[in-house]
């Protein structure tokens, strides 16, 4: 069960990744010796599901961003793995949701800009396995983003 002091790990954790466990367990007011066997016990029972820098886009070339929803022909089992399975290998979709209702899936796809998303959207999105429908939404304007759980 995750207590307040966990919880407060989690949210420190969240602001900054790279924290030290000395100044960690002084935020969340331990000795480091507790503090570091929480933190492994969190990393150990899945909470915590690692550690990655959060990178600008933009700042490596892939500004743009479409939000693409996907309709499927038809939704069994073996066209849904094989989607599914293509979808995460590709590099350009960043996120991706399996739905309730319709549309089927949701994916954010990044690209470098328009042109590029197109000869993506028609190279890469239209030959998926099973698509019946894809409507694209471009993002104008990111507000907020992998924020993570609120903890």
């Amino acid at each position: 069960m995750i207590d307040h002091i966990d919880r407060s790990i989690l949210r420190h954790l969240k602001e900054d990744g790279r924290i030290t466990a000395t100044a960690l367990a002084s935020k969340v007011g331990l000795t480091v010796a507790p503090c570091h066997r929480r933190l492994r016990d969190l990393e150990q029972s899945g909470v915590i599901r690692g550690y990655k820098a959060d990178i600008d886009p933009a700042a490596v070339g892939l500004g743009f961003e479409a939000i693409v929803f996907v309709t499927l022909r038809q939704v069994d089992r073996p066209t849904m793995e094989i989607f599914e399975n293509r979808v995460a290998e590709n590099p350009n979709v960043v996120e991706a949701q399996r739905l309730f209702g319709s549309p089927d899936y949701l994916l954010k796809v990044i690209a470098a800009d328009l042109p590029s998303y197109q000869r993506f959207y028609d190279s890469e999105l239209t030959v998926l396995p099973g698509v019946e429908r894809l409507t694209s939404t471009l993002v104008m304007k990111n507000l907020k983003s992998n924020a993570g759980p609120p903890v």
